[in-house]
């Protein structure tokens, strides 16, 4: 694995300046991924989540789309992200993969996106709203609108938790079919026996080690696959 390197820093979006996490290999180069956080916001999870792609090769970029602000309760956390402005946060995260192209050290200039719950939601749907993503994996996130699958055209990894009181597999099945309609290449796969937010090892009430470490493979392979 790589020797790595990480540090805050802040990225140009329409005008202004967006903080965000970057973690890199020291050496070497690779292709980009922008990392999405949950509904909790850039906390130390999603930071330690960047450094483990950046010991694989990759040069990982976690905007804080919250600007500052993070959460450590759910009715915080809730509220925090349903005062995001979406649009805004999807034009930040095309921000951080054009700035992530633009680095001398993200080579293949190809850049992924990956994302959590509400991060995974967002990774849908910056897939739909630009053609700079060349992957996108989204852990148990689903976009508000399945019709956006007609404009996605990056390959697509989906995983998903039996047990998802917010994410019904109704909803996993409608939104695989409409994949298959609009011949999205993807990915779709619902870990049986698990819970919602099953990769978070922060939380050790829903944490399912075995299911987290079959997505962690899928979605290196899915990566190494599509942007190397």
């Amino acid at each position: 694995m790589s020797e790595i390197i990480n540090r805050m820093i802040d990225y140009p979006s329409n005008g202004q300046t967006i903080p965000g996490f970057l973690a890199m290999p020291e050496q070497d180069k690779g292709p980009g991924l922008v990392v999405i956080q949950e509904w909790w916001g850039l906390v130390p999870h999603i930071m330690d989540v960047c450094e483990r792609f950046a010991h694989h090769g990759y040069v990982a970029l976690a905007p804080d789309l919250y600007h500052g602000q993070a959460a450590s309760e759910p009715d915080e956390a809730r509220k925090l992200a349903m005062e995001l402005d979406r649009d805004r946060a999807v034009q930040e995260i095309v921000a951080a993969l054009q700035f992530l192209r633009g680095l001398e050290q993200v080579s293949p200039k190809k850049v992924g996106v990956v994302g959590w719950c509400m991060g995974g939601g967002l990774a849908v749907v910056t897939a739909a709203a630009s053609q700079e993503v060349d992957a996108v994996v989204s852990f148990y996130g689903m976009p508000r609108d399945l019709n956006l699958a007609a404009s996605i055209r990056a390959p697509l990894l989906g995983l998903y938790a039996e047990h998802d009181h917010s994410i019904p597999l109704d909803l996993v099945h409608a939104f695989r079919k409409e994949l298959e309609a609009h011949n999205v290449k993807h990915d779709v796969r619902i870990y049986l026996g698990a819970q919602h937010a099953f990769f978070n090892d922060t939380r050790p009430n829903i944490y399912d080690p075995e299911s987290a470490r079959d997505a962690w493979t899928r979605t290196l392979e899915w990566f190494r696959t599509y942007l190397t």
